[in-house]
């Protein structure tokens, strides 16, 4: 089965707010209503999420666009931060690179990545099997955890080089296609301007 998983574009940054709860930014908002006005999506398509709010936001105009409910799991989140809590930027880059590099590690409290990969993995194995055959897949979620979904089924090593920073677009809003089953990773990270239906072909 042929699956999309997007990440969210731009979100509202706000040190006052849990970043869970943090919504898209208007840049964010703009790039994710372009993307479904585009008819990329196909009709009928299977649109999961996480519970976050901004993956969300992207969900739900995709899932209107394709005609169906938004199906939500909070397994499906970003790798947990909760022991630092908003981190400024410089600080949050710097804490994210030894994420990545010492997976077998907590990096300062947060889960570790290799426990985040299999929760990831383990959730978008689960939400495969509810797709009937023939349906396409869209998975909405975030950067660390797709990067870490998209090394495992790519059979590569988990690196910073691997996320969508490195690859893709800035600030987020990228996808890739992948086939789970068969093991195969079928694009590497790519903005979402440039997702054209064929993909799910």
């Amino acid at each position: 089965m042929r699956a999309l998983y997007l990440t969210h574009p731009q979100v509202r940054i706000d040190a006052a707010i849990p970043v869970p709860l943090w919504g898209l930014s208007a840049e964010g908002r703009a790039r994710a209503e372009a993307f479904a006005a585009r008819n990329v999506v196909p009709k009928g398509a299977m649109v999961f999420s996480s519970r976050e709010t901004k993956a969300l936001e992207l969900a739900e105009l995709i899932a209107a666009a394709a005609g169906t409910p938004v199906f939500a799991d909070h397994l499906m989140g970003e790798n947990d931060r909760s022991a630092t809590g908003f981190l400024p930027p410089a600080l949050f880059e710097e804490t994210a690179d030894r994420f990545f590099t010492f997976p077998q590690q907590s990096i300062d409290g947060w889960e570790r990545a290799i426990d985040a990969q299999a929760r990831i993995v383990s959730t978008i194995r689960t939400a495969s099997a509810s797709v009937p055959p023939d349906t396409p897949a869209i998975f909405c979620g975030h950067g660390a955890v797709g990067t870490l979904l998209k090394c495992r089924i790519g059979n590569r090593r988990i690196s910073r080089e691997e996320d969508q920073g490195h690859i893709g677009a800035p600030g987020g809003g990228n996808g890739f296609v992948f086939d789970l089953a068969a093991k195969q990773l079928l694009t590497d990270w790519t903005p979402m301007e440039e997702i054209a239906a064929d993909w799910f072909e």
